[in-house]
């Protein structure tokens, strides 16, 4: 009796050992399901945020290159104008810096850059550039004017014909100067000057424009979206009448 029950506990051992075996395996088949899952979930939440970063990141560069194009391109930086510059990829505060006296800026990680004569839009364009060249792959420059220095100009412009002292005539740096109010530096018009077709004639890049301005139309009839603002070296020219009566 003894040899059977020994090969009744033997047998018993071995199909626990198969039963235990079996549950093993099938619970490391679980886990390796469940670790598989898990790690596809990963991976597309990985893929969900990188997708998500990089539309982020083209949303604010498309803002930044949206915030350039918006800066000033009218008036003319001169020396003693204070500007706020600032990189947007940088993330940093904004800083204030102003144009020396012979009409340069110190600008960080690239040291003077001549802006006396650029509009804040031209300047920033330049600088950008010059970054993109030497330390940025991509570089949004944003430069505003903060305090305008009044006690210098940025040109003159030229008054002749039918006007009663005729000459060149300072732009003053932080203002505007028109036609009309030109015309009035020069004296005013002569009793012989035809005051409906005055002639601004500007030189650009792409050769010399005129344009015809009625001054009456200004004056008389409040119309003054007609007179034109002067740039520096601008020639005003006021004919005669045809007719003097």
């Amino acid at each position: 009796m003894a040899p059977e029950r020994e090969d009744f506990k033997s047998v018993s051992t071995g199909k626990l050992h198969c039963l235990l075996s079996m549950k093993i395996s099938t619970h490391s088949k679980m886990m390796n399901q469940r670790s598989l899952i898990l790690l596809v979930m990963c991976f597309g939440l990985l893929r969900v945020s990188t997708a998500e970063a990089k539309e982020t990141n083209s949303l604010v560069l498309s803002n930044a290159a949206g915030s350039m194009t918006s800066l000033d391109d009218g008036q003319k930086l001169g020396p003693g104008d204070r500007v706020t510059y600032r990189v947007i990829e940088d993330q940093d505060e904004p800083r204030s810096l102003t144009i020396t006296d012979s009409g340069d800026l110190q600008v960080p990680y690239l040291g003077l850059v001549h802006a006396a004569g650029k509009t804040s839009l031209q300047l920033a364009k330049e600088v950008k550039a010059l970054l993109e060249r030497q330390l940025y792959y991509q570089a949004s420059v944003i430069i505003a004017i903060e305090v305008v220095n009044k006690t210098h100009v940025t040109g003159k412009v030229y008054v002749t014909g039918q006007v009663r002292n005729k000459g060149g005539f300072e732009i003053p740096g932080g203002g505007t100067l028109t036609v009309s109010k030109a015309i009035l530096n020069a004296g005013g018009f002569s009793d012989f000057s035809d005051k409906k077709k005055v002639r601004l004639v500007r030189k650009t890049a792409d050769g010399t424009k005129t344009f015809v301005i009625n001054v009456v139309d200004i004056w008389e009839k409040g119309k003054l979206e007609k007179d034109l603002v002067v740039l520096p070296d601008d020639l005003i020219v006021v004919p005669a009448r045809l007719v003097n009566y």
